[in-house]
């Protein structure tokens, strides 16, 4: 038994859920779709929802810049401040965390993912533990948008 859980757990880094479920505090969906497409159904979302973009990050452009090569990988920052402010009301330093961030990125077999950190985690990290509903608004938005756009 011991061997065989030792053995799944060596697969797992390989197998499609591995950036699923990284256990810190990392969500990653697949997306259907190209990293540009899926950004597109990202930022569409989050507009229509009343999020801003605050930024869009092409790291695959820096690294392109730098003289060295990189997969397509996107961070956008997005952010509604009478959703994310309540958790630095109740730890200010949790405005290290936000705004949110999701990634955008291509795996070495092709496929697009949507990563993200968990709001959960992040309340976990700071100690904040009298925000349930705000972090629950915080959970359900990167979950639709993601789920959204990967589709």
């Amino acid at each position: 038994m011991k061997k065989l859980l030792g053995i799944m757990t060596a697969l797992l880094p390989i197998s499609g859920l591995a950036p699923a479920e990284t256990g810190n505090g990392l969500i990653g969906k697949k997306s259907h779709h190209s990293v540009k497409k899926t950004w597109i159904g990202w930022h569409k979302r989050c507009a229509n929802k009343g999020f801003t973009t605050v930024l869009r990050w092409r790291h695959d452009a820096s690294a392109e810049n730098a003289g060295l090569s990189l997969r397509p990988t996107e961070l956008l920052l997005f952010s509604k401040p009478k959703v994310g402010t309540h958790l630095m009301t109740g730890q200010q330093i949790a405005g290290i965390d936000l705004p949110m961030k999701m990634l955008v990125w291509k795996d070495a077999a092709g496929q697009a993912w949507l990563s993200y950190n968990d709001p959960v985690y992040i309340a976990r990290r700071h100690g904040i533990t009298d925000r349930d509903k705000n972090i629950a608004t915080m959970s359900k938005a990167p979950d639709n948008f993601s789920r959204l756009a990967a589709e």
